[in-house]
């Protein structure tokens, strides 16, 4: 049996979220309350497998009582139930430890794949956090040296890794070869090599040639 304690301030918020529990085979709700100190008291009691959790709670707020739920009782799954889609509050719910973050304004087949997806202490995330996660990460994670070439420096890259000689890459992509010079100079430079041998070692590193 999966035990969800539900949290959140809203008497009608619960009230839905109980009937979704309620009406799923093999779930039941170990316990309800409005309030932070409430939610780490009933966790210590009732030892709850999920806690769908609102971000704004009276008395302590729903990310630092994730925090404390997370040191506490790792074995329990939190999911923030809320309607904050703001950076700072997702990044900080998930800082806390929270492994779920639904929007209020999904629909209830969402908030069961959600129940669903922490019971199996999988993630789950609504599709515009999901968005906003994947676009912090692209931006903010260390970028691969081959993002700063153009689609020509691949291509002769590519071609000068194979064993091409300016003259053949020029008569191949169609360019002159004073052209295929400054690309081949360009790509040495973002790759940060000197000779074509380290030239080389690079481009099957990243995958531009197979060893």
């Amino acid at each position: 049996m999966l035990r969800v304690l539900i949290a959140d301030d809203h008497e009608i918020v619960r009230h839905g979220v109980r009937d979704v529990v309620a009406n799923h085979l093999g779930w039941e709700v170990c316990g309800e309350c409005s309030d932070g100190a409430e939610v780490l008291a009933l966790t210590r009691e009732r030892r709850p497998n999920v806690i769908v959790l609102d971000v704004s709670l009276p008395g302590l707020n729903g990310i630092a009582v994730t925090r404390q739920i997370r040191q506490t009782f790792p074995a329990t799954e939190v999911l923030l139930f809320t309607m904050h889609d703001d950076d700072e509050t997702v990044s900080g719910g998930l800082a806390a430890g929270a492994r779920g973050y639904l929007l209020k304004s999904e629909g209830d087949a969402q908030l069961v794949a959600a129940i669903s997806a922490l019971g199996a202490h999988r993630p789950y995330f609504s599709p515009a956090v999901a968005e906003m996660l994947l676009e912090s990460a692209v931006h903010e994670r260390k970028k691969s040296r081959l993002e700063s070439f153009t689609l020509r420096e691949l291509e002769v890259a590519q071609l000068i890794a194979e064993g091409e000689s300016n003259k053949q890459i020029a008569r191949k992509l169609g360019i002159s070869i004073k052209t295929v010079e400054s690309h081949r100079a360009a790509a040495m430079r973002k790759a940060r090599v000197r000779t074509a041998a380290e030239f080389v070692r690079f481009a099957i590193k990243h995958n531009l040639i197979q060893a």
